[in-house]
This record gives structure tokens, C-alpha cells and sequence, in this order.
């Protein structure tokens, strides 16, 4: 029965019964609770009030006939009433009244009356919090939260933390921060804290906060940096938390702003009050005895000072008599206390920091020793990741000075305990792996091929920890310098010992992560289903899911997940229950794949393809891989039936590519063209004529198919037009004119472009997608041609009002050949946002592309701007471009653009390219496969052309079979 239908019929019952009668109390009991059940979920402040008379009235009323009314329970929910009427509507009479009722419960004798004395001692240090925020009690409300709360923790239970609690006294504490008024008690409140902070899990930031805050509020008397670095520990901790790329929580903006006041504070005061104070507590030092906990407190304000003194003098003096303050409080530090690794690590850091100033080698040895101290300190393990990189600093640099074999196990022991730290995020493991191999590589150390395998595997974990397409870019980006290079050095590394096989798995295993995992998330179940059919639907099941959750945030960062209709009241924000499902999902696909993997002839299932998997790219012509890499950059041709063919570089191979990408960034279009026509000529010296030597060499011959999959600045540079190449007869000749080039932007995508087609439903048509504006006057002579083709294959138009995102998909279902004639626009580290504009601004994005599981296609030809540009501030080897995403759903070939197009070419370019195209010439061959030449000989017609720029028929480029 509804809430509102039992009130009434309470009501009704009520009304017939008089006062007087045994059963009255009963009724008016059931009535108050139902009003008070139905003000949570209505927050109607009608029956709130009324509960509160109602429940009144039940206590002092005689008891019902037949029924024993707990007396104690009645009150201790008349007292939640007013709790929450405080809470709501803040009045200082209402919460002093909850505050004597529930000071008056805690005298009697709960247990008896089964009333939960923690709930009752919790919802009175609410009360008290509220008194605080309207400053209607006295002057130790906080000091009576700090005893209360200190009960709680004291009988705690790890499904029970005292969140309430310590959330009140929390708030209490920021009321006052906010208020400009003293915090009494404050020592009590930081104990308390920090005790709480023992307990609680390492998620709950506002523990971490509240100390902080405290922290920060007796700092601001008694400017002990003993309290700034706790409370900037804390605060860092915070920020941390936050995987790169992933959006700051509140707490993580409370957390940043705070650390920026505090550092402001601390830099404000004059030299003249540095002196001062200094003095100060010189005085206050030599009246007070030794080792006594008051002398220990001066001492490190003492310290505070003079390194507040040093910042502004760099006088190595006053770092002496920092460090002599710390020596004096390490020796005294009971380092079983919560940060009793304090002193000792400042101490560390302090004596790196005289080294950096004096160049005086003790110090460092000193701060080296001290560190390895600290690290052993019980008190410091959860900040073992922090130490763990401070000591590999300093015995880095010792290194750089004075070679020590001992110092160099030392780092890479303290690497790989980093490494394997559990506890750490992913990233920071990642981090400290590439270290590791660079390390050990440059010192030709044995762990080097060791310590780049967990490189790779980390990468990929800290990749799929983040739930969705946009962040794990972002934490790809986050981490750039580490995810783009890592692949590639273990490559060079390979290559450096002969292993070439290894070394193209390596490549493929690193390159467009996200575009193979979601191809992971996407393959076919079919053999699998025959062997073991609710295995198989289970797993496509969870894939299905996953992929759902992978695409669950558009990019305006609207969060979309499905619950099933339910309305979810975890707690939890979007983004925490998106996690949580992610994670959950992952656990359950990782054990049915380990199942799989132990079934008869499925133990690659899922695992990285192997060099005799990966070989199949080359089955129809050679690719050409190139690793551009700081350590040895080298060219690889692949081919399916003979070993991979190294051409060596020269040394200064990886600056000049650098220099050629470098040279087309930031042009006008008169100087893009020169700068383009020298770019071309310096990829021909510095790549085209040794591939081309090479080719030749082993017998392949001109006009062959070949493939580029480049790495790093090689993907965004026109290998297919390097040129032009020297001739006898001076004929102006590109690569194009030699072989017939294309792009991929992985092996594996190459391959899946080659499997056979699953039966489709749809008859060979092309979908020509258009939206004509007065900015594109060219559309419409090249929708003209390409309609004119319906004789030969059907076509259909989406323009205007009709070409829309949805009817672009659902026509995308239905049509093996697709055209877009529109607009392409990139957003400046957005990727997913790359987009064709469509009818009345509408967008049809990579994301909408990605997330469509359209039909194997034939070919798509997109005659839009920047279809095969990289967006600025992207991953180079992620390959995220709108080519790529209509490769990955389907489409065998695609043709795109590097940069922007002429409108005036798209009308010749299409008339040339499709009467290739579907020309008697290549007669049994599947029109995707005629495609790379059918753009190489419409571009070869466009170069003819009087006036036609070098930019752009280069412009064009064709990726897949």
C-alpha cells in the first residue's frame, strides 16, 4: 500500500477513536512515522513538522492497550525529526532542542531499549555541527565532537567506518575556517584526524581534507613546517588520485586550491619576520630542556624558518641550521607514529638539496643513506612510491658523477620494487618500467629485455583501468612521451640484437591500442560458438557490455549509462558506478577468456598476434614499416613468404624527420607550398631512395601494391609523393609513380580489411552523403558525377534535411559504396569530436562512426577536409582520424585527406577516380582492391592540369586493401 493511502487510513482511524482510548497511542505512533517516511522521500515540510507533533504527542500520551510502546525509541525518533528539521531549515532553536534530547538519550540505558547507541552518538555530533555552523552554541562544541568522535573510532568495525561522524566534525572545522574564528581544541581535532586517517580507506578525501584544513589553520599561528608539509603531503595525495586525462573531482579542487593558498602563505612574510622569528625560537630553544616534546616543536619551526630564510638567500649556511634542526629532531622522532618518516625525509631532501647548492659529494652520500633509512620506516610505506623516486634521484645522479656498479643495482632494484607495487596506480608503475628500460639499456644491464616487457604489458593495463574511448586517450596523452616512445624503443632494442620478428610484433602490439582494443571487444565468436556455444555467448554478452560502457561518454562529456530502467541510489556518482562496472566486467572477461584459452586450439584466443599472424599483411605486396626512435631509427619490409628485409638508417635519421614534420607546421598556403615541395624532396633522400634501392634489389616490381605503416612523425608526413625522384628523360616523377602506395594504420587492420565479407543484405550501391553550401560551390558538380555513374551501380542520395547523423548511419547499413561531398572540421585535442558537418549544423563524429557496427563495405571515399589528419595534441600511432574510424567499422578501402581540400577538385578527381573505378579493366577483381590505383591515376590526371598545386593532389591518400 502507498505511503499516502496508509496516512489516510491512520488518519481515518484516528478519527474514530478518542484520546482517551488504549489503542490512540498506537496509531498516533504509526501515523508519525509514516509522515517522517514520507518527508525523506517528499521533503514536504508539512509532514515533518506534523511527525514532530505526532511523535510528541506519543510519548507523553498513557500506553496502548495491548501493546508496549518503547518509550525511548519514540523519543530517539522524535530527536531524528528535529535532526532533520535542523538540517533543512537551519534554525538555532530547533537544533539546540535536537541537541538536548540527544544529550539526554546518551544518559539512559540504550541496550535495553534496543536503541543503537553509535547512531545516537553520531547523530549528536550532527547536531553539534550544525550549532556550529549558526553559532548557536558555546565555545566547546568541537572539543565534545572531538570526544564523541574519538568514541566512535575507538569501536569502529571495518563495515562500519563512522562516516557521518567524521563528515560533521569535518564541516565543523571548515564552518569555522569560513567564519574567521578560533578552533578550539585544535590539537584534539588534528589527533583525532589523524586517527581517523588510520582507519578509514584511502578513497575517503575528506579525511585527508579535514586534516589538511587543520593543519593549515595552526600553521597560520605557529608557522611550523612540520604542519605545511603534512598538510601539502595530504593535499598532494589528494590531487594524485586522479588518474591523468580523468576530470577533478570537488575534492581534488578543494585539494589544488588549497595547496596554491598554502604555498602563498608561506612565501608572503618579509626577511625582517623570517629574522625575527628565527630569533625568537632561538630563545625560546635555550629555556627549554632537551628532548622534551616542546623543545622538538621549536626545533622544527626552526627549521621551517631558515628554510623560508634559504628560499630567498640560496646562502648554503641557512641550510646548514636546517639541517642541523633536522638531525637533532630525527634522533628524537618516535617513527612509528603516523608520519614519523617525516623529519628523516625532509632531512634527505634537505641534504639533496645542500648538494644541488654546494656540490659537495658527502651530502649527496648523506642524503643517499638517510633516504634507504626512511624507506624501511613502517610509517613511510604508504608513500613508499614517492620515497622510492627521491632516492633514485639522488643515486641517478651519483651515477652521473661517479660510476658505481652497486648504485646502479641499487636504482633498478628500487625501479622494479616500484614496478611491482601493488599499491601504486598503474601509471606510476608504467612510469618507473620505462625507466627501468632506459636505465638498464643505457648501462647494458641484463634486466633490459625484462624490464621493457612489463613496460609494454603496464602500458596496456593503464590504458583499459580508464572506463571509456575519451579518457583512455586522454590518459595516453597524459602519459605522451612514455605510451608513443615505449614501443617503439623496445623495437629499436630488438632490432639492435637481430631479432627483426620480435621487433614488428612489438610495433603492432604498441600501435593504436585503442583501436585494437576495441577490435578486441568486437571479434567474430563463430568458431568458438561451434566448440562451445554458451561460452561463446557469454563472452560476446560481456564484450557487448564493454563496448557499451568504452562509448559511454559523448563529447560534450555527458555520462551514458544504462541501468535497465532502475534507478540506482549507491551513493556513487556516474563516473564511480561507471568504473565499478567496468572493473567488475573486466574481472569477469579476463576469467572466460583464461577458460577459453584452455580449451583444445584456443590458446591464442585473444592473445597478441604472433609474426606468422602478422605476416598475412603483407600477403598481397610488401609493407614498409619505418620506426623512428631516438635510440636507432630503421626501415622494415615485411613480405609473407621471406624474412623481413632491414634497411639501416643514417645516425642523424630521427632529427631529420623531426625537422621535415616540423617544416609544414604552422603555414599560411603560399608558404605550405614551398615548405611541402622541400619536405617531399627531403623524404625521397632520406626514405624514398633507399626503399625504392631496396624494392628493387629484391625484385619487386614497379607498379606493385606496396603498404606504409609508419610510426611517430612519419604518420602525418606524405610518404606516397616523396619526390621528385631523378630521371634521364627529366620527367618529374613521385613514389606514387612507381609503385601504387597505401596507408594501414596497423597490421592487423590490413588483415581484417582482407577477410572474406559475412553475406550482407545489402546489392552493390553506392551512398552518396551531401551537403551543398555556398562555401562548397563545387559540391554539386561533383554530386553531379557521381550520380551519372547510376547506370553502372546505384546510387543513392542523402542531402539537405535528409542527411542527418542517424539517416547517415542507417544508409551506411545498407550500401557497399559510400561518398561524403561536405565539410570536415578537427578539434584541437579532441579526436572523437573530428566530424563531418551534415544538414543544419548537425555532426556525424568519429565517436557516432565508431560506435555504428555497420555491414562490411567496399570502399568509402571521403571527399571532406582533414579525413586523414591527426588532431593537434594527439597520439601520432593511435591513428584517430575520421579514415581510420570508417576503415575500423568496415569499409575494406578508404580514400582520405591529409589536410584541407579545394573545393574545385573534388568534381575532376571524382570523375577520374570512378570511371577507374568501374572501368571493364579490372574485370573479376572486387572494386575495393582497383581503388588504390583508381586514386593514383586520378591524381596522376590532376598533376597534369595547368595550375594545379603541388598541396593539392598530394592531399589525397588511400588506406586499407
Amino acid at each position: 500500500m502507498e505511503l499516502d493511502q496508509i496516512i489516510t487510513s491512520h488518519q481515518r482511524d484516528l478519527s474514530r477513536i478518542p484520546r482517551s482510548h488504549p489503542a490512540y497511542t498506537a496509531y498516533i505512533h504509526l501515523l508519525a512515522t509514516s509522515r517522517f517516511k514520507r518527508y525523506q522521500l517528499s521533503e514536504q515540510k508539512e509532514d515533518l513538522d506534523k511527525s514532530i507533533v505526532h511523535y510528541t504527542e506519543a510519548i507523553f500520551l498513557p500506553p496502548s492497550w495491548g501493546f508496549y510502546l518503547n518509550v525511548v525509541q519514540v523519543f530517539f525518533r522524535l530527536a531524528l525529526s528535529l535532526l532533520c528539521c535542523s538540517k533543512k531549515f537551519k534554525q538555532p532553536e530547533d537544533v539546540k532542542c535536537t541537541v538536548e534530547y540527544f544529550c539526554y538519550l546518551r544518559g539512559l540505558p540504550l541496550d535495553t531499549f534496543e536503541v543503537p547507541h553509535e547512531d545516537v552518538t553520531t547523530s549528536l555530533i550532527e547536531a553539534l555541527s550544525i550549532q556550529v555552523e549558526l553559532e548557536a552554541g558555546g565555545t566547546g562544541d568541537i572539543e565534545e565532537m572531538v570526544v564523541l568522535c574519538q568514541e566512535l573510532l575507538a569501536c569502529h568495525s571495518s563495515a562500519n567506518y563512522p562516516t557521518q561522524a567524521i563528515t560533521a566534525l569535518v564541516s565543523a572545522i571548515l564552518c569555522k575556517f569560513r567564519q574567521g574564528k578560533q578552533v578550539q581544541s585544535l590539537d584534539g581535532v588534528i589527533q583525532c584526524l589523524r586517527d581517523a586517517l588510520k582507519i578509514f580507506p584511502p578513497g575517503f578525501h575528506l579525511v585527508f581534507l579535514g586534516l589538511a584544513i587543520s593543519l593549515l589553520i595552526r600553521y597560520g599561528t605557529n608557522y611550523s613546517n612540520g604542519d605545511y608539509d603534512e598538510a601539502m603531503t595530504l593535499l598532494e595525495s589528494v590531487i594524485a588520485s586522479n588518474p591523468p586525462g580523468e576530470s577533478a573531482s570537488a575534492s581534488q579542487a578543494i585539494a589544488s586550491a588549497m595547496a596554491t593558498a598554502l604555498a602563498a602563505v608561506r612565501a608572503a612574510y618579509p626577511m625582517a619576520v623570517v629574522e625575527e622569528k628565527i630569533q625568537n625560537i632561538r630563545k625560546l630553544i635555550s629555556k627549554t630542556p632537551p628532548r622534551s616534546s616542546e623543545r622538538n616543536e621549536y626545533l622544527q619551526r626552526l627549521a621551517d624558518w631558515y628554510r623560508t630564510k634559504y628560499s630567498r638567500t640560496n646562502d648554503i649556511a641557512d641550510l646548514e641550521e636546517v639541517i642541523k634542526c633536522r638531525r637533532v629532531l630525527v634522533a628524537s622522532t618516535d617513527t612509528s607514529h603516523l608520519f614519523g618518516f617525516q623529519p628523516a625525509g625532509s632531512l634527505g631532501f634537505d641534504l639533496y638539496m645542500a648538494f644541488e647548492c654546494s656540490n659537495k659529494m658527502e651530502y649527496l652520500d648523506e642524503s643517499i643513506a638517510v633516504h634507504r633509512v626512511v624507506l624501511k620506516m613502517q610509517s613511510a610505506q604508504p608513500f613508499r612510491v614517492k620515497l622510492i623516486q627521491q632516492l633514485v634521484a639522488s643515486l641517478s645522479k651519483r651515477l652521473e658523477l661517479r660510476y658505481s656498479r652497486q648504485d646502479l643495482d641499487e636504482v633498478i632494484e628500487l625501479i622494479s620494487l616500484g614496478v611491482n607495487d601493488k599499491f601504486a596506480k598503474v601509471s606510476d608503475r608504467f612510469a618507473y618500467s620505462c625507466a627501468w628500460a632506459s636505465i638498464s639499456r643505457a648501462a647494458r644491464h641484463p634486466s633490459v629485455s625484462f624490464a621493457y616487457e612489463k613496460a609494454m604489458s603496464l602500458m596496456q593495463r593503464s590504458l583499459v583501468s580508464a572506463p571509456n574511448l575519451q579518457m583512455q586517450h586522454a590518459r595516453l596523452v597524459a602519459m605522451q612521451g612514455l605510451c608513443d616512445k615505449m614501443p617503439l624503443d623496445y623495437a629499436s632494442y630488438q632490432i639492435d640484437m637481430g631479432q627483426f620478428t620480435q621487433a614488428i610484433e612489438t610495433l603492432e602490439q604498441g600501435r593504436a591500442l585503442l583501436w585494437s582494443e576495441m577490435r578486441d571487444l568486437r571479434n567474430s565468436m563463430d568458431q568458438l560458438s561451434r566448440f562451445n556455444s554458451p561460452l561463446a555467448a557469454k563472452i560476446a554478452a560481456i564484450n557487448q557490455d564493454l563496448e557499451s560502457l568504452t562509448m559511454s561518454v559523448t563529447p560534450s562529456g555527458t555520462i551514458e549509462i544504462s541501468d535497465g530502467g532502475s534507478q540506482v541510489d549507491d551513493g556513487m556518482d556516474p563516473f564511480g558506478r561507471l568504473v565499478v562496472k567496468q572493473q567488475k566486467l573486466l574481472e569477469e572477461r579476463d576469467a572466460l577468456v583464461s577458460q577459453i584459452q584452455d580449451l583444445p586450439r584456443f590458446g591464442d584466443f585473444l592473445k597478441t598476434p604472433s609474426f606468422e599472424t602478422i605476416r598475412l599483411a603483407a600477403s598481397h605486396g610488401p609493407v614498409i614499416i619505418i620506426n623512428h626512435n631516438e635510440w636507432r631509427s630503421d626501415i622494415l619490409i615485411l613480405f609473407q613468404d621471406s624474412p623481413p628485409s632491414l634497411i639501416p638508417t643514417t645516425n642523424d635519421f630521427y632529427q631529420r624527420a623531426n625537422k621535415l614534420r616540423d617544416r609544414l607546421v604552422g603555414l599560411d598556403s603560399e608558404r605550405y607550398g614551398r615548405a611541402l615541395r622541400s619536405v617531399l624532396e627531403g623524404l625521397y633522400n632520406l626514405v624514398g631512395r633507399p626503399v625504392i634501392d631496396r624494392l628493387c634489389a629484391l625484385g619487386i616490381p614497379e607498379q606493385s601494391r606496396i603498404w606504409w605503416c609508419p610510426t611517430s612523425v612519419f604518420c602525418s608526413l606524405p610518404l606516397h609523393a616523396m619526390g621528385p625522384i631523378p630521371s634521364n628523360d627529366g620527367v618529374k616523377r613521385y613514389f606514387s609513380d612507381l609503385y601504387i602506395p597505401s596507408y594501414t594504420p596497423t597490421l592487423s587492420a590490413l588483415i581484417e580489411s582482407r577477410k572474406p565479407s559475412p553475406k550482407t543484405s545489402y546489392e552493390p550501391s553506392l551512398l552518396l552523403v551531401a551537403t551543398p553550401d555556398e562555401s562548397l560551390p563545387g559540391a554539386y558538380g561533383e554530386m553531379a558525377v557521381i550520380q551519372s555513374f547510376n547506370s553502372r551501380v546505384p546510387v543513392a542520395t542523402l542531402c539537405g534535411k535528409n542527411a542527418t547523423p542517424a539517416d547517415v548511419v542507417e544508409g551506411l547499413r545498407h550500401h557497399g559504396f559510400a561518398h561524403f561531398v561536405c565539410h570536415g572540421t578537427l578539434e584541437t585535442g579532441k579526436p572523437f569530436d573530428a566530424s563531418f558537418e551534415l544538414f543544419d549544423d548537425e555532426r556525424l563524429t568519429l565517436l557516432d562512426i565508431v560506435r555504428s557496427r555497420l555491414p562490411a563495405g567496399e570502399f568509402a571515399f571521403l571527399a571532406a577536409c582533414h579525413t586523414a589528419e591527426l588532431t593537434d595534441e594527439s597520439i601520432a600511432d593511435e591513428g584517430l582520424h575520421l579514415t581510420a574510424a570508417v576503415q575500423y567499422c568496415g569499409f575494406r578501402s578508404v580514400v582520405g585527406t591529409m589536410w584541407e581540400m579545394a573545393d574545385i577538385d573534388g568534381r575532376e578527381l571524382a570523375e577520374n577516380f570512378y570511371k577507374s573505378m568501374f572501368s571493364g579493366n579490372g574485370q573479376g577483381v572486387g572494386y575495393h582492391l582497383r581503388s588504390a590505383r583508381a586514386l593514383r591515376d586520378a591524381t596522376r590526371k590532376m598533376r597534369r592540369k595547368k595550375g594545379m598545386t603541388l598541396e593539392r593532389w598530394v592531399n589525397f591518400v588511400h588506406y586499407g586493401v
